[in-house]
């Protein structure tokens, strides 16, 4: 039986938690017959993936929340970059919010026009469908 025997910093375990929820988001995608493009880096240009089908290309962030409820502000922290959309993955429920980009500075994730998800690939195949 394996075992894990490296011990993570709390920054390293948190960064390791995010990258498996953009990697997550990038199977769902690819279940549901997109192209998935992953940059090697994404410092300053805020993208984690690129998703396309035959004619369009969609920018997309990942993050993910400490919290349960979805009536918290989340931040705009994409200001400069070009992005069309961002995926919210709870950390600590079952649910996220697939968005379109937004320029203020800070909007409630349950906002009209913000699509709510279950976490599992038909549902958030439905809701990148809506948003």
């Amino acid at each position: 039986m394996p075992i894990k025997n490296a011990q993570r910093t709390a920054p390293a375990y948190q960064h390791y938690k995010q990258i498996s929820y953009e990697n997550l988001a990038a199977s769902w995608f690819t279940a549901d017959g997109w192209e998935v493009f992953m940059p090697i880096t994404d410092h300053d240009r805020k993208t984690d993936l690129v998703v396309a089908d035959d004619n369009h290309y969609y920018r997309i962030q990942v993050k993910s929340l400490e919290s349960g409820d979805d009536n918290v502000f989340v931040e705009n922290k994409w200001r400069e970059a070009n992005i069309d959309y961002v995926i919210y993955f709870s950390r600590t429920s079952n649910w996220g919010y697939i968005t379109p980009a937004f320029s203020e500075a800070r909007r409630r994730l349950n906002s009209a026009g913000h699509v709510r998800f279950h976490q599992h690939q038909k549902p958030f195949a439905r809701a990148f469908d809506k948003a």
